[in-house]
């Protein structure tokens, strides 16, 4: 599974919705998560990927967090 649609499914989870409906577009806000909630995904994420994601990089949107942890992957 790529990086995309194991953060796209953990989203879903925590939003209770589609995750094929998550797209590199989609923000944070659309899905009714709060900075709390983006933060706890945050934390899980980099334990998962065995990265640090800097928060205060990320626009708001699934594609920076996806492109985040593609590039602390390296």
């Amino acid at each position: 599974m790529d990086v995309m649609n194991k953060i796209a499914t953990a989203l879903a989870e925590r939003a209770g919705s589609a995750a094929d409906a998550i797209t590199p577009e989609t923000k944070f806000q659309e899905l009714n998560l709060d900075s709390l909630d983006v933060a706890e995904l945050i934390m899980n994420l980099e334990d998962t990927f065995s990265v640090t994601i800097d928060m205060s990089t990320l626009d708001g949107t699934v594609g920076s967090l996806v492109k985040q942890v593609e590039e602390a992957g390296k």
